[in-house]
């Protein structure tokens, strides 16, 4: 069996909201490389654990999951969003701060 990775997803860009963005993510990496259909010239693989995707409510399940089955892993700590308070009245100040 490949290598497991373990990371938390990124918020949805189309969203504004923060939901679903709790969960965590493992995914294994591909043992084998895309190939190139002669015919079609279609990308293909013939590895597929690459379409298994497991969804945890915290990371110390998923590491629970990954030890249990003897998969190595590795984990991606996700980074940390610096987000600032912002007022809507903001947006008719005469004199913005533009950042």
């Amino acid at each position: 069996m490949s290598k497991a990775r373990i990371y938390q997803p990124d918020k949805n860009p189309m969203q504004s909201g923060m939901g679903k963005a709790d969960t965590w993510v493992l995914e294994f990496t591909p043992e084998t490389s895309y190939f190139t259909d002669g015919l079609m010239g279609w990308n293909g693989m013939e590895d597929t654990v690459r379409e298994i995707s497991l969804r945890f409510p915290n990371k110390e399940t998923a590491i629970a999951y990954a030890k249990k089955q003897n998969l190595k892993f590795e984990i991606t700590n996700p980074n940390k969003r610096n987000q600032r308070p912002k007022a809507y009245a903001d947006n008719f100040l005469f004199d913005k701060v533009r950042a």
